[in-house]
């Protein structure tokens, strides 16, 4: 995952990126969530891979690992 995702402050202001290409995580995510699906995404994107996309989702349930939740006041 480490070689696939990626943060440069040059690129798109340092998000975590897919290779350094200009695809933000939060993108590819926001893709998904929508309903595209993986062939969708990679048939629309050609320079992306079926494992950058699996990398994506790796690096999103990594910072959904929380220890404890608390509510924030309003």
């Amino acid at each position: 995952m480490n070689e696939r995702i990626t943060m440069d402050p040059a690129i798109c202001h340092g998000k975590p990126c897919i290779r350094g290409l200009r695809y933000p995580v939060e993108g590819v995510l926001e893709w998904l969530a929508a309903g595209m699906s993986t062939e969708e995404i990679l048939a629309d994107y050609e320079d992306l891979e079926r494992e950058d996309i699996l990398a994506v989702l790796s690096y999103a349930a990594r910072l959904a690992h929380v220890k404890q939740m608390e509510r924030l006041a309003a």
